[in-house]
């Protein structure tokens, strides 16, 4: 499987050169690093091409690199439902760039680039409606991003006897608690089919 999603990918890179900079296979996955500039039209020709085919976007989501220069991979996952087959394209971006927005080939793409937007700070030009979706009104900065700081920050909630909505600081209590790591499973007398699993 892996030498045909090996040359699947040579393939889309012989034909959009300009678009692949690096093709890899890593758990049983074709990855494609792909040009920002030429990243929609890789993903309609991966969608619109026979072979190709993949016609679900199943994911689109961030990855922040906090010591890179450009700091976020957005990734996109498609899924072949024809050839049974799943590929991640990969794109970089910068902290003040953009990716142009992918909801003309793809509509599902809407809410997860959203999300993307929310949790990372990433833009995406050409989106038709790129606001919040995940966090609360006027929360400041991107909770996903591994330089966002954890506290001095505000929670909201709806207090039934104010009969309004109310902002608290955030209390992050799970430092102070015990956890115990013991399975509980252990120590448990054999199940009736545990024979068959030692067999």
């Amino acid at each position: 499987m892996s030498v045909d999603l090996q040359a699947l990918g040579e393939r889309v890179m012989a034909a959009m050169p300009e678009a692949v900079g690096a093709v890899g296979v890593r758990f049983g996955e074709l990855t494609l690093e792909a040009s920002r500039a030429e990243v929609i039209g890789l993903l309609r020709y991966l969608r619109d091409t026979p072979g190709c085919e993949f016609t679900t976007l199943v994911d689109l989501c961030g990855v922040d690199h906090p010591g890179r220069a450009e700091r976020f991979d957005v990734v996109y996952h498609l899924l072949s439902m024809t050839r049974n087959q799943r590929i991640r394209v990969r794109v970089r971006v910068g902290e003040q760039a953009s990716v142009p927005s992918l909801v003309g080939v793809f509509p599902a793409a809407d809410w997860y680039e959203r999300e993307a937007f929310d949790l990372y700070g990433i833009t995406f030009e050409g989106h038709p409606d790129l606001r919040r979706i995940l966090t609360d009104y006027g929360f400041s900065g991107h909770p996903l991003r591994k330089d966002f700081p954890l506290t001095g920050h505000v929670e909201v909630r709806w207090d039934e006897g104010q009969k309004r909505v109310v902002y608290e600081p955030v209390q992050l209590n799970a430092e102070y608690r015990n956890f115990d790591f013991e399975s509980p499973w252990e120590g448990i007398a054999a199940l009736p089919g545990d024979e068959k699993a030692k067999g």
